[in-house]
């Protein structure tokens, strides 16, 4: 049997196995609580898996193992700014979320201010990041399937694209909150026991001896930096914009985790407070763990695995290092077999997160734009749902579109610039809407579009989108700076614009701030439905 034929198999158990749980779920499934927020009925370390299984996407799997084989070093600081972000998350935001909200992150915000401004601003930035966010789970879906199953071509690679955004919208319109969170704990719990199996036989082949292995990785690189810094941030080549764009990478990830949409929504998901504690303790051990197989996933492929000049990307390199791990220990037979096996877990990984992502964004509208803003607050709990199910199916069409657009782009990359416009726009609002009193309307506005407008316009004019060989644009080019990602210039700003918009704005509720400082230090109160 084939790896392609055995790849095809998994798969489609997997997704048989996955639209049982969907259509399960949306049998149970009847309110806007159950759509939403599952029914509020997830313990903590259920919701710790499904925070896993959220956050462990293609870029995690896929696009750091990738970097960390062609970059060493460098690549590995993904891995470890997408972990340090959760303290950020755990300290300042999940609890006090979970007390002050409903449904979604507008819920916090419109809670002492004008709730029909503030809902809109959110409601647009939510729906901006998810894209991104989703952008970067297509192109590695084309990637990964592309190589399983033989697809070579440009136009077989976007047909795959079409393929995982069906699927991801079946998965919304009918799971809901519920179905989706199933599939993420399965995901979870497939896709740690993939890389714990990898990474065994990786040092195991090297004796258990993480020396030995990275000395392998650097001789079989031929990069005798491998083990260094500079090997993708602050070349001679770059000079100083190098050493600029790491530095604001780090704050990207380190900040971008505690603004995402997708992950703001886990923590409605369970009764209490106490469990959203726990449930983001679960998921920071979880994450950690399985960052420290990246690293010998890794450099495992580096010393194991030829990652062909055509992928720059290096999106392929976990796959192809479980074919080359499995030969050596199984033969061809068990390469083939592990490398089906890998494949479909990272495949299951794409489905579970674009899921979660097209759940927030489309939520975000239904609930945040149509019932509060267009609406006024009239909307029905079941125009609500209906309408959230109709826009997973418009948003998941504009994903698919820009993720046949982005083919080639490392996915790890991709969802930087993701967490850059998280920090930029929804992070600010967030913080100051839970710790100054003084915030307001004019502030939350000010700083949730002056930050992602002004991340969006830097990424416009960089190299991101014209004017390199892995461009979106590759044969246009009107890039006017070097930096790829915005962060070190729009997250100051986003913070900047908030607090100047308060201050110029006379514009203050006591008596709500009052109510939402209790709120969310002690949980009084968060059973109530938030009403404006």
């Amino acid at each position: 049997m084939t790896s392609h034929t055995l790849a095809t198999i998994l798969f489609l158990t997997f997704v048989a196995g996955t639209l049982g749980i969907t259509f399960w779920a949306s049998r149970q499934t009847k309110t806007a609580a159950d759509y939403y927020a599952g029914g509020r009925s997830f313990s903590g370390l259920q919701n710790g898996l499904a925070i896993g299984g959220d956050y462990m996407s293609a870029a995690s799997f896929l696009g750091i193992a990738g970097l960390i084989a062609l970059s060493g070093y460098d690549g590995f600081l993904y891995s470890i700014g997408f972990l340090v972000a959760w303290l950020v998350a755990l300290l300042l935001v999940a609890e006090l979320m979970r007390n002050s909200g409903k449904f979604t992150m507008a819920d916090v915000l419109a809670f002492r201010m004008s709730p029909r401004p503030v809902r809109t601003a959110a409601g647009v930035s939510t729906i901006i990041v998810s894209i991104f966010y989703l952008l970067a789970q297509m192109v590695g879906a084309g990637a990964l399937v592309g190589l399983l199953l033989g697809i070579t071509s440009e136009s077989g690679k976007a047909w795959t694209v079409v393929g995982v955004g069906a699927l991801m919208i079946v998965y919304v319109v009918f799971g809901g909150m519920k179905g989706t969170t199933w599939v993420q704990i399965v995901k979870a719990v497939l896709l740690m026991g993939g890389a714990a199996l990898i990474t065994v036989l990786v040092l195991a082949k090297y004796n258990f001896n993480l020396s030995t292995l990275l000395g392998a990785a650097q001789e079989a690189s031929g990069k005798p930096g491998l083990l260094s810094p500079g090997g993708k941030y602050g070349t001679d080549a770059q000079g100083w914009v190098g050493k600029v764009d790491l530095i604001s990478l780090g704050l990207a990830l380190v900040l971008g985790t505690a603004g995402l949409p997708h992950i703001l929504i886990r923590f409605y998901t369970v009764p209490t407070a106490k469990d959203a504690r726990k449930s983001v303790l679960w998921g920071i051990g979880i994450i950690g763990v399985f960052y420290l197989f990246t690293l010998v996933i890794g450099f495992g492929a580096a010393a194991l695995v030829k990652i062909p000049k055509t992928d720059t990307s290096g999106n392929t390199a976990a796959p192809q290092l479980a074919n080359a791990i499995g030969a050596n220990f199984f033969g061809e037979t068990g390469g083939t077999i592990l490398l089906a096996l890998i494949g479909a877990v990272a495949f299951a990984t794409i489905l579970a997160v674009v899921a979660g992502l097209t759940l927030a964004s489309s939520s975000s509208f239904a609930h945040d734009l149509y019932a509060h803003v267009f609406r006024r607050g009239q909307a029905t709990e079941r125009q609500e749902v209906v309408v959230a199910r109709i826009s997973a199916l418009v948003i998941g069409a504009i994903a698919i579109a820009l993720g046949i657009l982005a083919q080639g782009q490392n996915v790890a990359f991709l969802v930087a610039l993701a967490f850059a416009l998280a920090a930029s726009g929804n992070l600010p609002a967030i913080l100051y809407s839970l710790f100054w009193k003084r915030f307001n309307t004019t502030g939350a506005v000010c700083a949730i579009y002056g930050g992602l407008i002004s991340a969006l316009v830097i990424v416009f004019f960089s190299p991101v989108v014209s004017g390199a060989k892995t461009s979106l644009f590759k044969t246009s080019d009107w890039h006017l700076h070097e930096l790829s990602n915005p962060g070190i210039i729009s997250i100051p700003l986003g913070f900047l614009l908030g607090w100047l918009g308060t201050v110029l704005s006379k514009e203050y509720n006591a008596d709500k701030w009052s109510e939402i400082e209790v709120r969310s230090l002690t949980g009084v109160g968060a059973e109530q439905a938030v009403k404006h």
